[in-house]
C-alpha cells in the first residue's frame, strides 16, 4: 500500500520535466537523480517547478485506491456515519528543500473554503511519504483549536505564495487557545497517516534537510453536505453501507479541480500555460489582502487597508 503513491507522484514530475526540457528550459531530464532530489534539481534551473508539479491536478488511479481504501473508510465511517463522500479538494505537496512555496503559514482548511461548508466536517487524511520530521517540515498543530467551531480571520497571502494565514492577533481570542502551551509538533512515520479535521489550526515547518517531503492531503465529508466550493466540483460517494457492492462514479474528479474553480477566461488561459508559476483561487476574494504578489496580481487582485 505505500508503494503506489509513491510510484504514481513520480509521474507528475516526469510530464513536468519532459516539458520544461522540450521547451529548453532545463539543461537535462534529471531521470538521474532519485525520487526526493529530482524536483529540487529542477527547481534549481526553473523556479517553480514544483508548483507546475502542483498545478497538474489529475488525481490518478493510486490516490483514487487511497480515497477508497477499505481499512481507511472503516475509520471515516465511524466519525461521518454508514455514508462517506471524497471530496475533489485533495493536494500533492512538493515541499523542496529550503523552497518557500512549500512552507505553509497556521491557517485553518476551511479558510480555503467558501463560508457556507463553514459547518461542514471535512476530516483531512495527510500521508506523508517519507518520514516527516521537525527537521524536513512536520506539521505543527494549535491543539484545540478546534473545539469552538469557529473560524478566524485568515488573511492574503502568505510571503510570495498563493496561502492564506491566519490573523494571528485573533487566534488565542477566537479559537481559544495559546499559541505557546497548546503548540504540538507532530513527526509522522512513512506508512503511517495524521487525522484532523478542517478546522483546528496548524502549519508545516520549513524543510531544511536534503530530501523533498513529499505528502499527499486528501479530504473527506457526509454526502449531501456543503463541499466548499460553491457547487463548481462534487464529492465522490465512496462508501455507503446500503450500498455493500458500490460501483465508485469518478466522474466528478475527473477534471483538474484548478481548472474546475476558475472563475474567468484569464485564470482558464494561466491553467493551460505549461509554464505559468502563479496560483489563484475562489479563498483569495475571502480574506483581506494584506500581502500583494504575483499570485494575487494574476488574481486580478490588489492590497487592501488594514480592515474591510
Amino acid at each position: 500500500e505505500r508503494t503506489p503513491p509513491r510510484q504514481a507522484t513520480a509521474k507528475p514530475v516526469d510530464i513536468v520535466a519532459q516539458r520544461l526540457y522540450k521547451a529548453g528550459k532545463i539543461s537535462s531530464l534529471h531521470e538521474d537523480v532519485g525520487f526526493f532530489q529530482r524536483l529540487t534539481v529542477m527547481e534549481e534551473e526553473f523556479p517553480g517547478a514544483s508548483v507546475l508539479v502542483h498545478k497538474l491536478g489529475i488525481l490518478p488511479p493510486e490516490y483514487r485506491a487511497l480515497l477508497s481504501n477499505e481499512r481507511l473508510l472503516n475509520v471515516l465511517e465511524q466519525v461521518l456515519g454508514p455514508r462517506v463522500a471524497a471530496s475533489p479538494v485533495w493536494n500533492i505537496r512538493t515541499k523542496t528543500p529550503n523552497c518557500i512555496n512549500g512552507e505553509i503559514p497556521w491557517h485553518q482548511d476551511s479558510g480555503y473554503f467558501s463560508p457556507s461548508s463553514y459547518k461542514t466536517l471535512l476530516p483531512v487524511v495527510w500521508l506523508p511519504l517519507l518520514d516527516a520530521t521537525p527537521e524536513n517540515g512536520t506539521l505543527q498543530f494549535l491543539e484545540g483549536g478546534h473545539r469552538r467551531g469557529v473560524v478566524c480571520d485568515h488573511l492574503n497571502c502568505w510571503a510570495d505564495t498563493w496561502h492564506v494565514m491566519l490573523d494571528e492577533s485573533k487566534i488565542e481570542d477566537t479559537l481559544g487557545v495559546s499559541m505557546k502551551k497548546d503548540l504540538v509538533t507532530v513527526p509522522v512515520k512513512y506508512g503511517s497517516f495524521l487525522f484532523f479535521n478542517n478546522l483546528i489550526p496548524h502549519r508545516s515547518l520549513p524543510n531544511t534537510s536534503n530530501d523533498i517531503r513529499w505528502s499527499l492531503d486528501l479530504r473527506f465529508q457526509r454526502p449531501g453536505e456543503p463541499e466548499g466550493l460553491d457547487g463548481k466540483q462534487q464529492p465522490v460517494l465512496v462508501r455507503d453501507v446500503d450500498q455493500p457492492d458500490l460501483k465508485i462514479d469518478w466522474s466528478p474528479v475527473d477534471i483538474n479541480r484548478h481548472v474546475a474553480q476558475a472563475e474567468d477566461l484569464t485564470a482558464m488561459e494561466k491553467l493551460q500555460d505549461h509554464f505559468d508559476t502563479t496560483i489563484s483561487g475562489p479563498w483569495m476574494k475571502n480574506w483581506r489582502i494584506v500581502h500583494g504578489n504575483k499570485h494575487t496580481e494574476a488574481a486580478g487582485l490588489v492590497e487592501e487597508g488594514p480592515e474591510r
